[in-house]
């Protein structure tokens, strides 16, 4: 799967955001808040959505009025674009959450509508406001050159309650339960390295966290059920964090997992609380992108955070390798060095004008294409104040 475009209206400072054409890695680049975790959020918001409702979801983020732009007119909105492979048609998911007579958050509008070839008249697999709509029922014949919608009218048992959510746990609702299925499998990361380092109660994991809480279990689980890949996961630890040589998850007499570090110049292994915030961190960067089944997207915060700079533009071959497995990668970052392991055509810098974020492509602007195409790297223009508006 990999996100097209995305487009974001009245979200806080993303009064009116649209990223075109984007990559099966996208990094974001700005001074301290131009809305890069903002960005993020909306994923975080959606996921919400779908798991609880608008309601709930708003309330996590102190509520419609917090959320919504300053002298915003309009709903919130947020439109995806998407296909599941190359070969897939277009999909355009977009939602629209307003406040409702009694100010309560409700869902607007909420259409799921596939693209019938390149001109064609799109399909509207689902169309709902307010708790009420409809859901396409011959999706079957969809492919079909002279196949029109049978339509089917469902009412949700509450208005703020994404039409996703109730239809997609249907068979017969196919397209609807498949795009349910990417909402809640994307994995948005809120990494914490306090969280990482304790033992945790013995039991089972195939995926990283966002908060990185259930790092044993992971390691324990690749080491048992996917041997090959923890092998490669080590190899890679040994070259990047000098003297490792071994990682193990250990149990404990009462039953707790706690991971140990093999250092080759110390007798003993160190367990997790000894060793250093990168050493953990490039673990559990390193097991989440090995992940036998990639989340089809993955939203990491400045990763560069707690790791030695000269490991980053290896990192962002990791990220990169990643996104062509299946995994679409969007990152943010303050970090030069990471830059330089990019292609233009992968960075958007991110600005404020009036109050509001503003996107730019660093593949559309001629000067920086330039100096890159003279062998210039990436960071060291942003470093220079080439990216306009942005200050490392």
């Amino acid at each position: 799967m990999q996100i097209e475009s995305l487009r974001i209206k009245n979200y806080r400072a993303l009064r009116d955001v649209h990223l075109k054409d984007l990559t099966g890695m996208s990094v974001f680049v700005g001074a301290n808040g131009t809305g890069k975790s903002t960005l993020f959020d909306v994923f975080g918001f959606l996921h919400d959505s779908l798991v609880h409702n608008v309601r709930q979801a708003l309330a996590k983020r102190g509520g419609f009025r917090e959320v919504v732009s300053r002298s915003a007119d309009g709903p919130i909105e947020v439109e995806l674009k998407f296909r599941q492979d190359a070969d897939s048609p277009l999909v355009t998911y977009s939602l629209a959450v307003a406040l409702n007579e009694d100010g309560a958050p409700v869902v607007d509008r909420e259409v799921l509508k596939y693209r019938r070839g390149r001109h064609g008249k799109p399909w509207h697999f689902l169309d709902f406001s307010r708790g009420h709509g409809s859901a396409v029922t011959n999706e079957q014949d969809y492919s079909l050159p002279d196949a029109k919608e049978v339509r089917e009218d469902q009412q949700l048992d509450e208005p703020d309650i994404l039409a996703v959510k109730g239809l997609g746990q249907f068979q017969r609702f196919a397209a609807v339960s498949e795009f349910r299925k990417l909402i809640e499998h994307w994995h948005v990361s809120d990494f914490h390295i306090s969280d990482a380092r304790p033992s945790q109660e013995a039991g089972f994991a195939e995926h990283l966290s966002p908060r990185g809480d259930n790092i044993a279990l992971v390691a324990q689980y690749l080491f048992e059920r996917h041997r090959a890949v923890f092998d490669v996961v080590l190899e890679k630890m040994a070259k990047r964090v000098p003297g490792i040589s071994k990682v193990e998850a250990v149990t404990t007499e009462d039953g707790r997992l706690v991971l140990r570090f093999q250092d080759g110049a110390f007798k003993d292994p160190f367990i997790a609380r000894y060793v250093s915030d990168g050493t953990i961190k490039m673990f559990a960067y390193l097991l989440l992108l090995h992940d036998p089944k990639p989340h089809p997207l993955l939203c990491v915060e400045e990763p560069e955070n707690q790791l030695y700079p000269e490991l980053l533009q290896e990192l962002a071959e990791e990220f990169r390798d990643y996104s062509q497995r299946g995994g679409q990668v969007f990152i943010s970052s303050h970090s030069p060095d990471l830059l330089n392991g990019l292609k233009l055509e992968e960075i958007f810098w991110l600005r404020k004008d009036s109050g509001f974020t503003t996107v730019h492509r660093a593949s559309e602007d001629e000067q920086l294409r330039a100096l890159v195409a003279e062998g210039d790297l990436p960071g060291a223009l942003w470093k220079q104040g080439l990216f306009q508006g942005v200050h490392p």
